[in-house]
């Protein structure tokens, strides 16, 4: 500890001190709330509703606010929150990060600062890593809401709900919740106790409402995934009233770290088929195995790189017979060909990909969880897709993106929970201009963290791992074993069976059975193989049911949970993640890695320093070493890893602000003409754009006498969003070759990122002159569509005559003539 923080403590403990007023004064209100009868909640929150929208700042709403929301939850859930929940609740109203560890109940903590915000009616978000957690706190913490007179909602991946204890729809209605489930959703109106102790929720708190009706919810719960892709869906609406989305004012993100950190380097793309996809990669598949690693391709595991060597590229030119493959086939094709390498040499089957019903689907390599319906880009999953042998998809063309890091960044208020977050301050605040601050704990950390175990291979290690297992399991006591992928989780639980220790296993192919494995992870005897996503979100109750305290006794008497890592992870918070599964509430607990020098994190980062510290030893294969050098040796690879990725995900966004910059314009000019064809405005804009390519007034009133006046009105809304749109969807895959072409240019002393901003904005300056010029081009060349019926011409649509090589008025960004021109 340093002699500042010795003497001031750190900021966090400072900032700790300043909420301790505020604490107590919400605390002086709660015998005055406690007097009022449930049915009169609602009204005094009606009240505080009615006050907050007439004042500016909500800072003087806390005390009140808070132990509304603190009462409410008592009648309602019989959960009060504590002192250092409501300290959590200050903490996201501020806009910052709350660390709070495993079981101290941070989606309770949330509901503090989401009522808070909330009652200016300008609409909350609370956002979860998957559909289930967020169907589960809108129910569970819906309650809450519902007494003190908010309405809360949800968005999932095919529906959305609104919670409504009242609604008595339809029966059939199909949920995860309806499903048992160890989670305890509290003694809500119509909730049955299930078979393992917990609650199950009746459909009928469910009912279905559109899009558009969840977001005009005073708090909506939804994914990550879902809040980005209806922004995008959103800004690429023909009609204002299509749009759902409200405004971005403030934002709730649990698990903050996985979803603004891991995540951030996987953008959100909307396509659409490209028909026109080269037959390349079958090809690539027969080229690629006769390749030689080192002379003809070289692999740098550290940047997760392959690349072809100049022999490499004569053999190929061989093959294919040409001379020089750059005049023959074109940069483009080198480029797909490197991916194909990388697919066949970097990922792997089982941790990096699944092939599920002749798909390849991504495994998320912080959470281990499937990633249905994402694809790598850049023909990287039609590479894999040829290396599996499974139909090639066709590629896509991007219609619009955005990365999570600019979605996030437009809300006027962002905050996050995680029970990791401190090792990752310095990219929160400088990404996100986000604050962490440690929350402590209700009752104190028991739980003990073992040094790590370090052996010199991977079988050894694996070998002790269920020696260990064995011994802990033949006292009753729970294991929770943590895997870095599917295949080590799976040739794991082989080990286990082959010793006879009854187990669990879960991974992203049990993802169905997430919630219920792992709530039972804490009975006695039980022993649970899981892989990094471990359950985030629900609790692992000791005894494995809160009514069965016999149980819950004895494996409290036995230690507690104890969690095997078989593995450091290239991020440490995924490893404290891991650890954190244990020793819950003050629960007792341990933890302990279990390390080789033949894992990824030793051999790749490690060095030779790691491998001499072992040879120092000199210990046979199977006896582990507890060292804090070499542990802190691996800790040391860990800290340089997250810098490393850290500059990456920095890399990455300082290239996405430049396609931001177009995206914002483009989306602010696309939204004015939505509007001014709403208030019959867009004429005047149209009439503008004429005279500037040429044409009078004059001819434009000859095109609306031709076509009628209403038709013309339709055709002024749809030719300008094409030629926007079809521009925009060129641009963006210009700009992604623009992207790469730039890379070359650092050999000759130019930065790439400032070569890459001045081009962008050439060619984004560009495309706003031609939008201006097609969008003439296709108003004044607008004809009444051909009737089939007897219906007089006058009643059917206008549509632009298009030329062969004008861009498509579908919005693909093809030409007309490749696509519905053929």
């Amino acid at each position: 500890m340093g002699i500042l923080t010795k003497l001031f403590g750190d900021a966090s403990s400072q900032y700790l001190k300043g909420t301790a007023r505020i604490v107590a004064d919400i605390t002086a209100l709660e015998s005055s709330v406690r007097d009022i009868p449930l049915d009169a909640l609602k009204q005094k929150g009606e009240e505080l509703r009615k006050k907050a929208k007439l004042e500016q700042s909500l800072e003087v709403f806390i005390p009140e606010a808070f132990a509304l929301v603190r009462e409410a939850a008592r009648r309602t859930l019989s959960q009060r929150h504590f002192d250092v929940q409501l300290i959590g609740g200050i903490v996201l109203h501020e806009g910052k990060i709350a660390e709070m560890k495993t079981g101290e109940g941070k989606t309770l903590t949330a509901t503090l600062a989401a009522y808070l915000n909330a009652l200016q009616g300008k609409g909350v978000h609370i956002v979860t890593v998957n559909d289930y957690l967020a169907k589960r706190d809108m129910v569970w913490m819906g309650q809450i809401f519902h007494a003190i007179g908010l309405s809360v909602a949800c968005i999932v991946h095919d529906a959305s709900y609104l919670y409504d204890p009242d609604y008595q729809g339809d029966t059939s209605l199909d949920t995860s919740l309806a499903k048992p489930s160890s989670i305890e959703l509290g003694l809500a109106k119509d909730s049955v106790r299930d078979t393992v102790g917990g609650f199950k929720v009746v459909e009928s708190f469910l009912r279905p409402v559109t899009r558009k009706e969840a977001y005009a919810a005073d708090i909506t719960y939804g994914t990550n995934n879902e809040f980005g892709f209806d922004y995008l869906r959103d800004n690429m609406a023909h009609d204002l009233s299509a749009k759902v989305q409200r405004g971005h004012n403030f934002a709730i993100v649990d698990e903050v770290d996985s979803i603004l950190i891991d995540e951030a380097r996987t953008p959100l793309i909307i396509s659409a088929p490209d028909t026109e996809s080269s037959k390349w990669y079958l090809e690539f598949a027969k080229i690629i195995p006769g390749l030689e690693p080192k002379s003809d391709f070289e692999v740098d595991e550290k940047l997760r790189a392959v690349t072809l060597t100049d022999q490499g590229v004569d053999k190929i030119e061989k093959v294919l017979g040409v001379k020089d493959i750059y005049q023959a086939k074109g940069m483009t094709y080198l480029h797909h060909l490197e991916q194909a390498l990388k697919a066949q040499i970097l990922f792997e089957r089982d941790k990096d990909y699944v092939v599920k019903d002749g798909q390849v689907i991504i495994v998320d390599e912080f959470t281990g969880r499937l990633l249905p319906g994402r694809r790598y880009s850049g023909g990287l999953h039609q590479a894999l897709e040829a290396k599996e042998r499974v139909n090639v998809q066709p590629e896509s063309l991007t219609l619009a993106s955005i990365t999570f890091q600019n979605y996030f960044r437009m809300y006027g208020k962002l905050a996050g929970m995680t029970g990791t977050a401190a090792t990752s301050a310095e990219e929160f605040s400088k990404v996100y201009n986000l604050d962490v601050v440690v929350i402590p704990t209700n009752k104190p950390m028991i739980r003990k963290d073992l040094p790590d175990r370090i052996y010199k291979n991977q079988a050894a290690k694996f070998e002790a791992v269920v020696k260990e297992v064995k011994e802990r399991y033949s006292k009753g006591q729970p294991v929770l074993i943590g895997t870095v992928s599917i295949q080590k989780n799976e040739s794991l639980g082989k080990l286990l069976e082959r010793s006879g220790i009854p187990h669990q296993v879960l991974n992203a192919k049990q993802h169905e059975r997430e919630g219920e494995i792992i709530a039972q992870a804490g009975r006695l005897g039980a022993v649970t193989v899981a892989t990094n996503m471990a359950g985030r979100g629900v609790d692992i109750v000791l005894g494995g049911n809160p009514q069965n305290s016999e149980e819950a006794l004895k494996v409290v008497e036995l230690g507690g949970l104890h969690v095997i890592g078989t593995e450091r992870h290239e991020a440490r918070r995924i490893d404290n993640q891991l650890r954190g599964r244990s020793g819950r509430q003050g629960d007792p607990g341990s933890s302990q890695f279990f390390v080789s020098l033949e894992d990824d994190l030793a051999r790749v980062f490690g060095g030779d320093r790691i491998k001499g510290l072992m040879e120092k030893f000199n210990m046979p294969n199977d006896q582990p070493i507890e060292s804090k050098m070499v542990s802190g040796a691996i800790e040391s690879a860990q800290a340089r890893i997250e810098g490393f990725n850290f500059d990456a995900r920095k890399h990455l966004l300082e290239y996405d602000d430049v396609l931001n910059k177009h995206r914002e314009v483009l989306y602010k000019k696309r939204n004015e003409f939505l509007e001014q064809a709403q208030q019959g405005t867009l004429r005047v804009q149209l009439l503008e754009m004429v005279k500037s390519a040429g044409h009078t007034e004059e001819d434009y009133r000859k095109k609306e006498q031709e076509v009628g006046e209403q038709n013309m009105r339709q055709a002024e809304r749809f030719v300008v969003l094409r030629a926007l749109d079809s521009l925009w969807i060129e641009h963006l895959e210009n700009m992604e070759y623009l992207r790469d072409s730039v890379r070359l240019r650092a050999y000759g002393q130019q930065d790439p990122l400032v070569e890459y901003k001045n081009e962008g904005h050439k060619m984004f300056r560009a495309l706003l002159d031609n939008m201006e010029a097609l969008a003439v081009k296709y108003i004044m060349s607008v004809a009444l569509a051909p009737t089939q019926s007897a219906a007089p011409q006058s009643a059917t649509p206008a549509a632009p005559r298009v030329g062969r090589n004008d861009p498509c008025p579908c919005g693909s960004g093809k030409k007309y003539k490749k696509c519905h021109g053929k």
